[in-house]
């Protein structure tokens, strides 16, 4: 809020902002936006949380759509439909060091997954978020280095490549298939995001019949605020 997002909000004009890792209950900050705004929450204070701001009226929005106790909690989906589409706006889980969450991280994939290609018999989906996974090399500065760490596992990148060979496609790679030092998350440490040394984790993913009508997908990397960067979805809809 301190460090330009309204302002990026206004100018942007987007029809869906949606956030992720916003750390926050929706109490504790008056927005000053004229847009419809849903919030979830993790239960843990300070953690985790998703939010979308649009000023269109949804049909409908589920909180933790995969109805799954276990996923429940941690505040990281807000599903939104429309008259065309469905919006899964998703912050998902963390490996961490040691990849200590990954067997936690694959059962959310694959409920996710299902989840996705449930949804996407009724209407095409537009699946974004922080997915924390870097899904081939060409998508991190440093891949020798950090294989096998959290967001570039072998496993990680497997699930992701599954998804997408089940009925999805990756926006950003679907327009520019051979970019290179195009990434969308900087560690704060290491001079990493003034040296480019970065990782592209965010995405947009959208259903298969739905690709031809993309017609933009970016990285506004020049946009500072956070340790990651907006990640831009333009399509015809």
């Amino acid at each position: 809020m301190q460090k330009g997002f309204i302002d990026f909000v206004k100018d942007e004009n987007a029809d869906f902002i949606c956030l992720q890792e916003t750390k926050m209950q929706e109490s504790q900050a008056e927005v000053p936006l004229t847009l419809n705004k849903y919030f979830n929450s993790a239960e843990k204070k300070g953690y985790s949380g998703t939010a979308i701001l649009t000023p269109h009226e949804p049909l409908s929005i589920k909180y933790n759509g995969m109805d799954i106790d276990e996923h429940s909690h941690e505040g990281r989906m807000i599903t939104l439909e429309t008259e065309s589409f469905y919006l899964v706006n998703v912050y998902t889980p963390n490996a961490q060091d040691g990849l200590k969450r990954i067997d936690y991280r694959m059962k959310w994939e694959d409920d996710l997954r299902a989840y996705l290609k449930e949804l996407d018999k009724n209407k095409p989906v537009i699946y974004c978020g922080d997915l924390n996974v870097a899904h081939n090399e060409i998508d991190l500065k440093n891949p020798k280095t950090n294989r096998g760490n959290a967001g570039f596992s072998d496993e990680e990148r497997g699930k992701m490549t599954e998804l997408l060979s089940s009925g999805f496609t990756d926006s950003f790679r679907l327009l520019h298939p051979d970019d290179t030092g195009r990434y969308s998350w900087w560690s704060y440490r290491f001079n990493a995001r003034k040296n480019n040394a970065g990782w592209r984790i965010d995405y947009f993913i959208v259903s298969d019949r739905i690709k031809d009508r993309i017609t933009r997908a970016d990285i506004l990397s020049d946009v500072y605020g956070s340790d990651h960067c907006p990640v831009v979805l333009e399509i015809d809809i």
